[in-house]
């Protein structure tokens, strides 16, 4: 079994995939990321955590027109559903995926 890139991993996952590009250094990406594990708890199994540093992978960021971090995007089938930049609460976030899932 040959390991995926985040690219074909965005593109092929047919669950819904929300998709965090952060970095290390980034303050409000660590912020984040607890909000984060709630909601993919909350959401109990109907939406799956993918993050993707951005220094890593520069291009993937790049091709997503990614300017600001933390940046979340959810992806079902290559196809991107729903993208936001910034901070958001544990509710917000909920309520607005919960219209993708």
């Amino acid at each position: 079994m040959t390991k995926k890139s985040p690219k074909e991993v965005l593109l092929q996952s047919q669950e819904p995939l929300l998709v965090d590009f952060y970095a290390d250094w980034c303050g409000p990406c660590q912020t984040l990321a607890p909000v984060l594990d709630w909601v993919v708890a909350e959401l109990e199994g109907k939406v799956t955590l993918f993050k993707v540093n951005v220094d890593k992978y520069p291009q993937l960021a790049q091709q997503f027109a990614i300017r600001s971090i933390p940046h979340l995007m959810l992806f079902k089938r290559g196809k991107i559903l729903w993208r936001r930049g910034g901070l958001l609460t544990s509710a917000e976030l909920v309520k607005q995926l919960k219209g993708y899932i």
